[in-house]
């Protein structure tokens, strides 16, 4: 038998909003991939909520999806979307793939289904103009120790050529010469330390060289197909000094992002103890102020995961123009 939301679609929504009170507004139910994009997506959506729309977030049935499986969620929904209910998704590859595989046609021929460009939400959080301001929230120090946002826009001039390589092995379906998984191995960070970052910028780039010089041997009859996807990705609003916005979300996390603030933060943390111990008059003193400001710092993987500080990135503000967008197609004028 099937359940009642299986029936749910635009026209439904349409039809039971038309039962509401003539100066309600608008409602439109908005399908997130799992639990963990709720709060994302109800921050990006409330800048565009008023009297004349509303937008309630919803998961599609537990017992027809699993955590994000994007292609079910389509596969379920797809013909469903329109006016009075739309779709929000993470971009992953399928916004640079530009059609390759079904979920990417489905993704980005429906214009009721909003992504984020951005890989996934995780690379929002890694804005690296933000991260300052979450390390200062994690140690309660505002010194400067590295300059983020130009660290992060080397790793990503460092890592776009191997980028092009992997986006066009998978336009081509190729997922086992350079997947997922090796390319965000190859352009992982090891060897962080605050005394000398370029260090493991220069470790990367000798392994994205390595892995470029075998894949030009391997494939030189793509030479040409390579330059002129270098040159789509740009006019794609790809800026390879900000490649990590389009790398795996889990990876940037996980791989480089906490690579670098940890030991940062230990760093930080270390120069405020020795500020209190210097300052302090007496033992005890050193001991309750200590104590303290332990008490006052914050886990980093926590701060970074609640990270919101992302709303002036690039990939984000595209996201708003697709909304206006979208908003302007259901006849709503903000």
């Amino acid at each position: 038998m099937k359940r009642l939301t299986e029936y749910l679609n635009s026209s439904f929504i349409e039809a039971a909003n038309a039962l509401r009170p003539k100066r309600a507004a608008q409602r439109i139910i908005a399908y997130v991939e799992s639990y963990d994009d709720i709060s994302f997506w109800r921050s990006v959506l409330n800048e565009y909520e008023s009297d004349k729309v509303h937008f309630e977030l919803m998961l599609p049935a537990r017992t027809k999806l699993t955590k994000g499986k994007k292609q079910a969620m389509m596969n379920l929904l797809g013909k469903a979307y329109g006016r009075n209910m739309i779709a929000c998704v993470d971009s992953d590859y399928d916004y640079l793939l530009q059609g390759a595989t079904s979920t990417s046609r489905q993704m980005l021929e429906n214009k009721f289904i909003l992504h984020t460009y951005a890989y996934s939400i995780e690379n929002y959080r890694c804005y690296a103009d933000s991260l300052k301001q979450v390390c200062v929230l994690c140690t309660q120090n505002d010194s400067n120790v590295i300059d983020f946002k130009e660290f992060f826009k080397l790793y990503s001039r460092i890592c776009f050529p191997l980028f092009v390589w992997n986006i066009l092995l998978y336009r081509r379906h190729d997922t086992k010469t350079m997947s997922m998984l090796k390319f965000c191995e190859i352009v992982r960070l090891s060897s962080f330390t605050v005394g000398n970052p370029a260090y493991s910028l220069q470790q990367l780039g000798k392994r994205v060289k390595h892995n470029m010089n075998m894949l030009e041997k391997q494939f030189p009859e793509l030479k040409e197909e390579y330059k002129r996807l270098d040159e789509e990705l740009v006019t794609l609003g790809i800026n390879p000094d900000e490649t990590y916005f389009y790398i795996q979300g889990h990876h940037i996390m996980n791989g480089v992002t906490m690579h670098i603030m940890q030991p940062v933060c230990r760093h930080l943390r270390s120069k405020r103890e020795e500020e209190i111990e210097r300052f302090a008059y007496h033992r005890q003193q050193y001991n309750n102020e200590l104590a303290s400001y332990r008490h006052s710092q914050c886990d980093v993987a926590t701060m970074l995961s609640k990270n919101t500080d992302y709303k002036s990135a690039p990939p984000y503000q595209r996201l708003k123009a697709d909304i206006e967008e979208l908003l302007k197609t259901i006849c709503i004028s903000l």
